[in-house]
């Protein structure tokens, strides 16, 4: 109930007496957080459409339209990336060049030239900066951003900050929209490109339930084909194992299946926290069946973390270099040396040492690392 006006005018001069001074409402600002609460999270993931092959398209508008791959300057080389065109023909990132080629005889191809690509991917990262602190880069082309704090919808925030990316750069980018990382990058991929998806909390549940397993991280065509064979074809098909039957047939994978498999991801957007480490990794669409046809993908995801280390990691020391290698049957090694600089050929000597623990198995994943020494040890060192 309202107070009448003399009782309001008294509790005014009781709180004058009292030295507090009474203000409006409307000059008291609103420090609620914007959106939603910290329980229902907004997380974009964006993905540049054929990032490097696109650059190279507008700096040479000759090749719109036509078949491009970025780098494998030879035919024992393999593909950086390919555009759209491309891959109409099945051309694919990680695909030797002598295959491309057989695909699509008519295919250019382009040199990698990373300095413009760390440029343009800068120029992007400062865009997504505009909207958020929390950033979470993946590669030069793509990220995870957490919005949660802003009022627009994620959907909102996604369509302007693409566009501003395609006014800026010229380039396009799609976005997924999600509660969490895993359903975003997902989503992310659901209209490509040049286009945006999003997942609603209340849409989780159905969008996992029809999801085929092979869009879930970490599968596969060989872990796609064992479920299956077991009658497993989406994600609502694998909510019906439990956790024991899952743990059963895959080991601890399979645990992590049954989290995924709902749509289940607590990890946070990551941002410029003092880290342990920096790498790069890459999971091939199709297996890859040689050492020599590692090599080029090596070297380009080395220049990556060269990147990561020059723009981020400056001052810091580096302990050791590593390698890590996943394989066809999902088992995996790490070969790892004592080495201050990042070397590319010492990391070529880990490569190949283990290529040769795999014992020729074909490889699924490829990690290129640097680990750094504790900050304490740094200063340490630094009295010395």
């Amino acid at each position: 109930m309202n107070a009448p006006p003399s009782a309001r005018a008294s509790i005014a001069q009781v709180f004058r007496s009292a030295g507090i001074v009474l203000r409006p409402a409307a000059a008291v600002p609103d420090h609620r957080p914007r959106g939603r609460p910290e329980t229902m999270r907004k997380i974009l993931h964006i993905d540049m459409d054929c990032f490097y092959a696109a650059i190279e398209e507008r700096e040479n508008p000759a090749l719109r339209g036509k078949p491009v791959g970025v780098g494998g300057s030879s035919r024992r080389g393999v593909l950086t990336t390919a555009n759209y065109e491309a891959r109409k023909y099945g051309c694919r990132s990680a695909m030797p060049v002598f295959k491309a080629k057989e695909l699509c005889p008519h295919l250019i191809l382009v040199p990698v030239r990373f300095d413009l690509y760390r440029s343009e991917s800068a120029r992007i990262r400062a865009i997504f900066g505009r909207f958020t602190e929390k950033i979470e880069p993946l590669s030069l082309d793509e990220a995870y951003l957490d919005v949660s704090h802003l009022r627009s919808s994620g959907a909102a925030i996604a369509r302007e900050l693409r566009a501003q990316i395609r006014e800026e750069t010229g380039l396009t980018a799609s976005a997924g929209i999600a509660p969490n990382k895993l359903i975003a990058k997902i989503a992310s991929d659901w209209n490509k490109p040049d286009g945006q998806h999003e997942v609603t909390r209340d849409e989780v549940a159905e969008f996992m339930a029809q999801l085929p397993v092979g869009r879930l991280w970490g599968i596969g065509p060989k872990m796609r084909g064992k479920l299956n064979a077991m009658g497993i074809h989406t994600c609502g098909d694998l909510q019906r194992l439990d956790k024991l039957e899952l743990a059963q047939r895959f080991g601890s994978w399979g645990l992590e299946l049954h989290d995924l498999s709902r749509g289940e991801d607590t990890r946070e957007v990551r941002t410029e926290s003092i880290r342990k480490s920096v790498s790069c990794e890459h999971t091939f669409p199709e297996n890859i069946q040689t050492l020599p046809a590692l090599e080029p993908m090596l070297l380009a995801m080395i220049e990556e973390v060269r990147e990561d280390l020059e723009r981020k990691h400056s001052n810091r020391l580096i302990r050791s270099l590593v390698i890590k290698m996943k394989f066809s049957d999902f088992t995996r090694t790490t070969a790892e040396k004592a080495h201050a600089e990042l070397d590319a050929h010492l990391l070529k000597e880990l490569l190949a040492e283990a290529w040769k623990r795999g014992q020729n198995r074909p490889v699924r994943l490829l990690g290129v690392g640097v680990r750094f020494r504790d900050p304490e040890e740094k200063q340490q060192l630094d009295l010395f």
